[in-house]
């Protein structure tokens, strides 16, 4: 059964964890005044947030301490995580869903998080938002207005109506579809497969998106994703924003949209790209796990809001 989070007032604590790479600190900064002065929230930060590991935010079980420590903590109505990269799936297993299903709450991120917006949604039901981070989007000096205003949807519950006035989006194929929404990254969503917290996506409305990623590399990945059957039981596929994904020095390259179209068609699902959902600016936050319907016919996207 899906559990949405209660929703935040003016005056809240959320906390603010890094549960995979370390931060920009100056545009955490940033984004952590905005959170107070404009939205109206106290800021805890994580013990752990501001730790260095190499290419991690401090060690496995800092980061986990900090995921938990927040969970745990009563007087904690949301946490929002700071930053991407790379490392949530190496502290997915040891993670306690039952702490999390006791304690549901506002729960944000996107990029890296996928792992774990994916694992908390199919072991606890708990519905989660994939939105901009503060040290990597919300707090950098140009971030976007639309990408900040959207927290709003943590206060009020609201419908998000998206279509081709955010941007222009384009029908691969036509139809529509009705689903819980579920997704995130297409690398992380690729590397769950065959682990205890393999994406399922039957019945469901599948997004994806990623950055940094040749055709080749994406045509990979949604092969993988079609051959382990995850495609094919969608009831249809939004894709997001694939942020410098062109052909890189390889020639010839298929292009990416020849990638997309190729998987597109091959299951003949209702699919829609160009959504504003990603690595990019603005960065449309929605919630996942929650009731969706894609009109690919008309190019629009209704989900409902993510919260009590």
């Amino acid at each position: 059964m899906m559990i949405k989070p209660q929703r935040l007032k003016k005056g809240d604590t959320v906390g603010v964890i890094a549960p995979a790479s370390s931060p920009n600190q100056e545009n955490l900064k940033r984004a952590v005044s905005i959170l107070e002065n404009r939205f109206g929230l106290n800021v805890k930060l994580g013990k752990n947030t501001l730790h260095t590991y190499g290419y991690l935010a401090g060690k496995d079980e800092e980061r986990l301490e900090d995921l938990h420590g927040m969970f745990a903590d009563r007087d904690v109505k949301g946490i929002i995580c700071a930053c991407g990269g790379y490392g949530t799936g190496r502290i997915a297993s040891d993670i306690d869903y039952k702490l999390i299903k006791e304690n549901p709450k506002i729960f944000w991120g996107y990029s890296d998080i996928t792992f774990l917006h994916t694992a908390i949604r199919q072991q606890t039901g708990l519905a989660t938002f994939h939105g901009p981070m503060l040290g990597s989007d919300l707090g950098k000096e140009e971030a976007d207005e639309l990408s900040i205003s959207l927290l709003n949807q943590l206060f009020v519950p609201m419908e998000t109506q998206y279509n081709k006035d955010i941007a222009p989006l384009e029908t691969m194929i036509e139809g529509s579809a009705e689903g819980n929404l579920v997704g995130g990254n297409l690398c992380l969503l690729v590397s769950t497969l065959g682990t205890e917290f393999e994406i399922d996506t039957t019945g469901k409305i599948l997004f994806i998106e990623d950055i940094n990623e040749e055709p080749r590399s994406v045509d990979r990945m949604l092969n993988q994703l079609y051959m382990a059957g995850k495609l094919g039981a969608a009831s249809g596929i939004v894709i997001g924003d694939f942020k410098d994904c062109g052909p890189g020095e390889r020639n010839p390259s298929l292009s990416l949209d020849e990638v997309l179209e190729h998987y597109t068609a091959k299951v003949k699902k209702p699919a829609v790209k160009g959504f504003k959902i990603g690595h990019c600016s603005p960065h449309v936050s929605v919630p996942l796990g929650v009731n969706a319907t894609l009109d690919a016919t008309n190019k629009q996207l209704t989900v409902e809001c993510g919260v009590e």
